[in-house]
């Protein structure tokens, strides 16, 4: 029998410590192999424990016993007079031995000694086993920093052995400890020192010699050990290790501990070990708080289980939690990557009615995901609120907002957003600048992008290989190869690797010029240069060829493309889908958008929006239709594009009734119609007498500033010279003039 149980409690410690999150072995077997080691441990304890030795410090001779009797007496007999000056008679005989022997007669009066001990150090270079002692007094008189500080004195000198040092020191302590003190906390102010001195190594061996004495670290120097084993990421398996390994010695984990190493656990990508140890906290006896709830949440909001975020956090606030800022910044995080920046928006304002702290970091998460969703009014909204709640903005929401403006093309904006930066004293780095210079770029105000180039260099920030890439493809798009390729030998001379996106700019920029046998070429030298094309490469490709109707080619394309093993994105499928729309093969588009859902590839707004503007132009209203319930079932939010097209087909349709309910969703959803939308409505709403509706739109088109068509024009001032309105009339006849008339001429000449 005992037989047996040794062999099953080495199987399960094997099992264990190798692999800690190995399936629990059946009940039966768990709880015979437990008290088993139990019991094992605890006789282990009782017969191997070893005693502290008895301390025996050196005799002094008579001569010495005399002094030290002296200088005893003096300081007893002390008053108000420093230390200093009543010891100076002795100064000169004192040695570092009499410092054991008077501490011996001064013990019980703890001020005294601190006193003491420091006049000694200014006189001698004492010994390891003063300083012991006097840290084992300091520790039985609950001044637990005093001990702290003369430990970490100690370790603290230049030039030291840390190996001798070590062992002398624990020696000494060890030592010092039965007649000294006896307090165990001693040890763990010394274990406390050893790991915020980074010896970690070290405090593994004291912790084991301890063990050997029968004294067990305390939890809470043992989470300051897991701690900084976790912070350094060459060190996360051993403090999985420690975690597993302490309790088969007495140590007893907390709510701390599980959290430290659920935190490692996630730091190796292991979030479903990680969440299973937070299930088994509570079989522990350890009642999971915010902090172990914030920790799983946040793991998988880094890999976008949203579905199990909400659950979560729904057990969470079961129990009684209260989700912090962490935990709702990390729901923040995962909507906005997930394009649901609204929700996230929502969440943001629930925080506000719990009264939970709002930092700049929530705010400029938000801010980043509006301006990715190209919704930039709302971005400023909240950065404006940010500013108002007196969260100052740092260099990192700025470049955010930056980006979002830039890539608007509200470049008013965003140079005002850059100067007030500068005023505020934050410093834009290569992101900062390189955002602007993309955003101009993309806009072909070429100079703007090179003036900043020059600023950014002369700022002492060193252009990255982004931010020509950016300045290639701006040149690329504005017809200026030839300055494009002067730019990337640039690159090259300064050492920068030209990575895919830019030969990806330069394709693009030959594509757009029309010259497609150039962009194939580049694409064979890209290969020979050892970087591979990639789905962009590809899809740039594909997109050149639909526009110019050569359907086969782009098929031909995309067939090599899934022989390289390269994945297509919505994006290049989309590609394919508006080549079909504009030759005309819609059977095809249609073919293809089965074939995406059957191959679960999701389609999103713009594919099928293609399809809807075709069937709008051949005015077939019945398969626009069928195709936008088939989108909304799909669960794809239709865009502003979207709306848009449906608009103009109904209108074109004569569905007024579908077209006006059609503007007020998207205007509740916060889109715009576009100025084409806008004289379709009218012109629709004119012809079936529904004028309130009509001039309601007219009076909106002028106020937002888009153009209005000259039939338009025509269909007001006929109303309101019919009304008797001759100055409206005569306002809105100077208006068509300047707006159309002058607008057309200046056309003609561009």
């Amino acid at each position: 029998m005992k037989r047996c149980v040794v062999l099953y409690s080495r199987l399960y410690l094997r099992l264990f410590s190798q692999h800690p999150f190995i399936g629990i072995p059946p009940h039966g077997l768990q709880l015979f192999v437990r008290r088993s080691l139990s019991q094992s441990l605890s006789s282990s304890r009782s017969t191997n424990t070893r005693p502290f030795p008895d301390y025996s410090p050196k005799k002094p001779t008579i001569k010495e016993s005399e002094l030290v009797h002296q200088i005893s007496n003096t300081i007893k007999l002390r008053r108000s007079e420093p230390l200093g000056r009543i010891l100076k008679p002795y100064k000169s005989k004192f040695r570092s031995d009499h410092l054991i022997w008077v501490l011996m007669n001064i013990r019980n009066d703890y001020e005294l000694v601190l006193d003491f001990f420091h006049w000694a150090c200014l006189h001698r270079d004492l010994n390891l086993e003063s300083r012991c002692t006097v840290v084992h007094i300091a520790v039985a008189a609950k001044d637990l920093k005093m001990a702290h500080g003369l430990i970490y004195d100690f370790w603290a000198k230049p030039n030291l052995d840390i190996n001798h040092s070590f062992n002398q020191f624990v020696e000494r302590l060890i030592y010092t400890y039965k007649d000294w003190g006896s307090d165990p906390n001693v040890f763990d102010v010394f274990f406390q020192v050893l790991v915020e001195a980074g010896m970690l190594n070290e405090a593994r061996k004291f912790f084991e010699k301890l063990f050997n004495y029968g004294v067990i670290i305390s939890v809470d120097s043992c989470n300051l050990y897991l701690t900084r084993l976790s912070s350094n990421s060459d060190m996360l398996g051993m403090a999985i290790k420690v975690f597993s390994e302490f309790p088969q010695v007495g140590v007893c984990w907390n709510t701390t501990s599980y959290n430290i190493i659920m935190n490692s656990l996630l730091q190796l990508g292991k979030i479903k070990e990680a969440h299973h140890i937070l299930v088994r906290m509570e079989n522990k006896g350890c009642i999971p708080d915010v902090v172990s709830y914030s920790t799983i949440i946040n793991g998988y909001c880094q890999v976008g289980e949203l579905q199990k975020v909400l659950w979560l956090i729904n057990e969470m606030q079961m129990k009684g939690l209260k989700p912090n800022s962490y935990t709702y910044n990390s729901i923040i995080l995962v909507l906005c990557r997930s394009g649901r920046v609204v929700e996230g928006e929502k969440i943001l304002r629930e925080m506000m009615n719990q009264g939970v702290f709002l930092d700049n970091v929530i705010y400029t998460t938000l801010v980043d995901g509006f301006c990715k969703l190209g919704n930039t009014q709302a971005a400023y909204k909240l950065f404006d609120e940010m500013e108002s709640r007196k969260i100052a903005p740092d260099f990192i929401s700025y470049t955010a907002l930056l980006c979002g403006l830039s890539q608007s093309g509200k470049f008013e904006e965003a140079e005002k957003l850059f100067s007030e930066m500068l005023c505020n004293g934050l410093e834009p780095d290569e992101v900062t600048y390189t955002a602007l210079i993309d955003g101009y770029c993309k806009s072909g105000e070429m100079k703007k992008a090179f003036s900043l180039h020059n600023q950014m260099v002369q700022n002492g920030l060193t252009p990255n290989v982004v931010t020509y890439t950016a300045l290639a493809d701006g040149l690329c798009k504005c017809g200026e190869l030839d300055t494009a390729n002067e730019l990337l030998h640039e690159m090259c001379r300064k050492g920068l690797q030209l990575n895919i996106c830019t030969y990806n700019s330069i394709v693009n920029g030959l594509c757009k010029q029309g010259n497609i046998l150039q962009a194939v070429k580049l694409m064979e030298e890209m290969q020979e240069a050892g970087m591979h094309p990639d789905t962009i490469t590809y899809t740039t490709l594909m997109d050149a060829y639909c526009k110019t109707g050569e359907m086969v080619k782009a098929h031909e394309l995309l067939r090599e493309m899934l022989d390289k093993g390269l994945r297509p994105t919505v994006v290049t499928f989309n590609v394919l889908m508006n080549g079909f729309c504009m030759s005309g093969m819609l059977e095809d588009g249609e073919m293809l958008l089965k074939w995406m859902l059957e191959k679960g590839i999701m389609p999103n707004a713009t594919t099928y929006n293609s399809l809807m503007k075709q069937y709008c132009i051949k005015n077939n209203m019945r398969c626009t239709t069928e195709m936008y319930r088939g989108m909304c079932t799909q669960g794809v939010i239709p865009n502003s594009n979207t709306y848009n097209i449906l608009i103009k087909g109904h209108c074109k349709a004569r569905n007024m009734k579908e077209a006006w309910f059609l503007y007020k969703e998207m205007a509740e959803k916060g889109f715009n119609l576009t100025a084409s939308s806008y004289n379709a409505l009218i012109k629709g709403f004119f012809k079936r007498k529904k004028l309130l509706e009509a001039r309601e739109l007219f009076e909106e088109m002028r106020r937002r500033g888009l153009v209005v068509e000259a039939e338009v024009y025509n269909i007001f001032l006929d109303i309101n010279y019919e009304e008797g309105n001759i100055e409206t009339t005569l306002e809105l006849c100077d208006e068509a003039i300047e707006k159309c008339l002058v607008e057309k001429a200046r056309n003609g000449k561009q």
